[in-house]
């Protein structure tokens, strides 16, 4: 099996798990943040919902350069729109992937702002650093719903709330 195999499954079980910790994100609650230097539910929830769209671009391009490309997320108003913003992305993401040589994951993707350089990575790496953020960050979600009393849904497994204790 090659890797151009089994990237898509993992992308396909993630995904599954990230539309249910989003869903259960409440309209009023996007401004919430825990603390000051954390982001915002409203910024942490668009961001875990473009990550699979890194997928494409880590296969189409050679690099992202901030101060060329300044990251202006999408703005989003409620889980609805969300969410629909998570199918775009795993729906990018997914077709990169079919079209995809096991060659096209070697060139080298460079993360920058200008002259200076945050890493540089094989194109598969940055695949794998996308699918990592993205269960990062729904985990990061997790406690944010927690810390709201919302219920979340397991992950890899039931949660404590899906629990009969």
């Amino acid at each position: 099996m090659s890797v151009l195999d089994l990237l898509p499954k993992e992308l396909a079980q993630e995904a599954e798990t990230t539309r249910k910790m989003l869903s259960r994100i409440p309209d009023d609650k996007y401004d919430w943040q825990p603390h000051p230097k954390s982001m915002t539910i409203k910024q942490l929830a668009t961001h875990i919902a473009d990550l699979p769209s890194w997928i494409t671009m880590a296969l189409n391009t050679d690099e992202l350069d901030f101060s060329a490309q300044p990251y202006t997320p999408t703005e989003v108003k409620n889980t609805a729109e969300l969410l629909q913003i998570l199918e775009k992305s795993i729906a990018s993401g997914t077709e990169s992937l079919s079209k995809a040589t096991e060659e096209d994951l070697l060139p080298t993707w460079t993360l920058r702002d200008g002259e200076q350089v945050y890493a540089v990575y094989t194109k598969y790496e940055v695949i794998r650093h996308a699918l990592s953020q993205l269960i990062h960050h729904r985990a990061q979600l997790g406690v944010y719903l927690r810390l709201l009393n919302i219920p979340i849904p397991g992950s890899y497994g039931p949660s404590a709330d899906e629990m009969n204790f």
